[in-house]
């Protein structure tokens, strides 16, 4: 079965051609980087307009890349939620367009399963069921998976995401966009644990110790950093150094509570397979710290391939053959969006 996987959730146009008997055949991943950053952030009319224009090319690209013919797919999916609602609709459409026009199924798919399935594209994948740490610009999250579609939420942040924290960190230190990346590079010229002048709050690790709360919280974190730069710059001490201090003991605050409380949730849920997906699951520190974890604690941390991190159509493609291998969907082409969809309203096939 061969699914031509389409991603358009938000500032990323991604393709993927996904063979079930074959693997991952190709995909690629145009990214609008430049075209947002002279705004800070992503601007949604502009990121659609932009999957309009990239996405026809791309699937002519890729499918090129999978040596297959349109004729030959047996399905089309695409992200039906969550996302900016204008970004999605690009995508469903081609892909309903596209679907009709072949005699093929369009499968939606939720952003987030995509994601949390990733890391079973990878040469070792992890086995069901595990926890899921799912951690983006949008969503941080602790999944019980059992199966494809069944899904247990455990904890979320009640605001801000852990990527969404790291953008706005870094453009308060002055970072260009996308700020996740950019925060992480200066955090390595920062001081270290032992010497760093800060100690910021780890948010929600006390209710953790009370009562086994696996929620989270950012925005405190991001608070303190706001007053740790005032203070500097009330004194004229707010030079290159400082800010690479602050960014290294913001990013220690925050992995060490993606790591306690990944912690706590494989041990509430009695396992030991921890699955770690989305952006902020490319970041280095965030990895050794969980790697060590686990060489400590006797878990396994499985993450998808660094290329499919980020937003990606290989995902979708992937999640859509999944579910098909279960239950074939109808050709029915009407499609919809879901802007705001919950992983946990995804059920079985």
């Amino acid at each position: 079965m061969k699914v031509l996987g389409i991603e358009s959730s938000c500032d990323e146009t991604g393709v993927a051609v996904y063979d079930t008997a074959a693997g991952l055949l190709a995909h690629r991943v145009h990214s609008q980087i430049q075209l947002h950053d002279e705004y800070g952030g992503v601007v949604p009319e502009l990121a659609s307009r932009d999957h309009v224009r990239q996405l026809l090319p791309l699937i002519r690209t890729v499918v090129s890349d999978a040596k297959v013919a349109l004729g030959e797919l047996d399905a089309i999916a695409y992200t039906e939620g969550p996302g900016l609602a204008g970004a999605l609709l690009v995508g469903a459409s081609v892909a309903a367009s596209l679907a009709m026009g072949l005699g093929i199924p369009a499968v939606g798919v939720h952003h987030l399963e995509g994601h949390l399935l990733s890391p079973l594209l990878s040469i070792n994948p992890p086995s069901f069921p595990f926890v899921a740490l799912l951690v983006s610009g949008g969503h941080t999250q602790l999944m019980r998976v059992v199966a494809p579609g069944s899904y247990e939420l455990l904890g979320e942040t009640l605001d801000d995401a852990a990527g969404e924290a790291f953008d706005k960190t870094a453009k308060l230190l002055g970072l260009r966009y996308p700020g996740g990346p950019e925060l992480a590079k200066l955090a390595e010229c920062g001081a270290t644990a032992t010497t760093s002048a800060y100690a910021f709050p780890r948010p929600m690790l006390s209710q953790l110790e009370k009562n086994g709360d696996l929620n989270f919280s950012f925005s405190g974190l991001k608070t303190a950093v706001v007053l740790a730069c005032r203070q500097r710059e009330s004194s004229g001490q707010l030079d290159d150094q400082a800010r690479a201090d602050i960014a290294a003991e913001f990013q220690r605050a925050v992995v060490d509570v993606l790591v306690t409380k990944s912690r706590a949730a494989l041990a509430s849920c009695r396992l030991d397979s921890l699955v770690v997906a989305g952006g902020v699951g490319a970041n280095q520190a965030l990895r050794d710290a969980l790697d060590c974890a686990a060489s400590n604690g006797k878990f396994q941390v499985f993450y998808p391939e660094m290329a499919l991190c980020t937003d990606n159509g290989a995902m979708i493609a992937f999640a859509a053959a999944l579910r098909m291998t279960e239950r074939q969907p109808g050709q029915n082409y009407t499609f919809n969006v879901r802007p705001r969809w919950d992983l946990a309203e995804v059920r079985a096939a």
